[in-house]
């Protein structure tokens, strides 16, 4: 063999060489940076752990602030507010009443026609409209003008088949789904806005004279006759149906709780003790926080960079405004730091909020063999194509492991609840029977955190006092449950029940 031949077999084997050790390298770095993705997961899933004792812990640590709460105003994070709701409808109330629902990006109106003692609910008819996001940032004139015109245009829309007795004025149950501080059924300042909203000048103001001013400006006849926050009014609608209902949890876009206190446990309460012994109090229980809840980096970025820094903090890791927010931002770290998604950080996946808890739900839910949910939602949302099925089914696992932590902190939330009204153990020879009302897209769209909290609640209050407990669907309460507490407020009662 002549030396050009030798010198270019050399060549050629360095070349082949080369080659391959590139491709050991590239394997190498690809299995370095899935390794990495790994441990990012691993340390998210460690941070994020709820073991039974844990959650009793949390659920001890809401009592406490509970107490605190109905001890005085401010001395608590749970505001635990006075609905002045101490009589929930009856299911006697009679006449037409309408509803304003105004709790998160969406509002509703809708109008109830009850037919009284036997009856109950004989017509019902609703509209659901979007709030435009500049409204949710404008100014409350703004805001309750789009709602009051809205609400008008329903209004003029009523057919036949509803009846308003003659010479009456309509009446409407305006549930506000932000903390306010009531100082009568039918008036309340807001306190501070969640989910989103921001409107400077709206901050001290009664939110039942900024819409009756606006209801005004569009011509509308109309009777405030209750203020309800929505945890309140599906402790109302649930109640009208099933009188064991004690309690309500909203698990939607944000997340509260109400239950049915004894007047003469609220410290804070300086007036007559209410005839019936008995006040609903709103928790506000999204603001509670405690050491022993579960945080990981990723939230308290998130709730730095949240437009109520230190708020909120139970809800943004249990609520559906921020659980696919938490998952986007570990995907983000894990593009970042273990190139997940190839040399780049995929733009779309930048944008805080582009991953909403319905997208998370369908991916965390996808059951066909190859994830294709995963995979379509990916590439049209995030526009992330070319996923292999390992890659797809590490995003379900994170999904999981968001979900089940919200989830399993919303049952030790509702143990708190249940303790605090004594509804946590058997009492001897009492028959006993606790129906807690749940409502919001959350609880009622996302299958695996419905279960996973029903199965957690029953893991920590134990075989015998789970089956003196139920937890029922009081689909659409906050709506329904404002016009009934119009109803059970309203100016002509007296005439109806005589």
């Amino acid at each position: 063999m002549g030396k050009v031949a030798i010198g270019a077999a050399v060549v050629c084997g360095i070349a082949v060489a080369a080659a391959a050790a590139v491709v050991v390298h590239r394997k190498t770095k690809k299995s370095g940076r899935w390794v990495k993705a790994m441990e990012i997961l691993k340390e998210f899933e460690e941070k994020c752990g709820t073991p039974i004792p844990r959650l009793k812990q949390v659920a001890d640590a809401m009592i406490v602030e509970m107490h605190a709460g109905l001890a005085s105003e401010g001395g608590s994070k749970l505001k635990m507010l006075i609905s002045y709701v101490d009589h929930l409808p009856t299911g006697r109330e009679k006449g037409l009443f309408y509803a304003l629902d105004l709790g998160g990006t969406n509002f509703r109106v809708l109008r109830v026609q009850l037919g009284g003692k036997g009856r109950g609910i004989v017509n019902q008819q609703f509209e659901e409209v979007s709030i435009p996001p500049s409204l949710m940032t404008g100014s409350s004139d703004a805001l309750f003008d789009y709602i009051a015109a809205e609400l008008a245009k329903f209004v003029a829309q009523e057919g036949s088949d509803f009846k308003q007795s003659p010479g009456r004025q309509r009446e409407l149950g305006f549930t506000f789904s932000f903390p306010v501080m009531q100082s009568s059924i039918a008036s309340g300042t807001l306190l501070r806005w969640t989910k989103g909203f921001s409107i400077d000048d709206m901050a001290g103001q009664d939110v039942v004279a900024e819409l009756a001013k606006a209801m005004e400006r569009q011509g509308l006849d109309m009777r405030i006759a209750a203020l309800v926050n929505d945890t309140v009014g599906t402790l109302a609608g649930g109640r009208y149906n099933n009188n064991d209902i004690d309690a309500s949890v909203i698990l939607g876009t944000g997340s509260n709780a109400a239950y049915v206190e004894r007047a003469h446990a609220i410290p804070k309460w300086h007036g007559l003790l209410p005839k019936s012994g008995e006040m609903v109090i709103n928790m506000e229980w999204g603001n509670f926080r405690s050491s022993h809840l579960p945080l990981s980096d990723y939230d308290h970025a998130l709730d730095t960079e949240s437009l109520n820094p230190g708020e909120q903090i139970y809800e943004k890791v249990i609520a559906g405004m921020y659980l696919g927010e938490i998952v986007r931002r570990v995907l983000c770290r894990m593009a970042e730091e273990a190139a997940f998604f190839g040399a780049t950080v995929p733009p779309k996946l930048e944008e805080p909020f582009i991953l909403g808890t319905s997208i998370m739900s369908a991916m965390h839910q996808d059951t066909s063999p190859d994830l294709k949910v995963v995979a379509s939602n990916l590439k049209d949302i995030l526009e992330i194509s070319n996923t292999s099925l390992k890659m797809r089914k590490v995003i379900v696992e994170l999904c999981n492991i968001v979900a089940t932590r919200g989830a399993r902190l919303s049952a030790a939330g509702v143990l708190g609840v249940l303790k605090k009204m004594g509804r946590d153990t058997i009492k001897g020879g009492e028959k006993q029977k606790t129906v807690i009302a749940m409502d919001g897209g959350l609880y009622e769209h996302y299958t695996e955190y419905r279960e996973c909290l029903e199965n957690t609640l029953n893991e920590l209050v134990g075989e015998e006092v789970s089956r003196t407990i139920e937890i029922e669907h009081s689909n659409d309460g906050s709506g329904i449950g404002a016009a009934l507490l119009a109803a059970s407020h309203s100016q002509y009662l007296e005439t109806d029940e005589s």
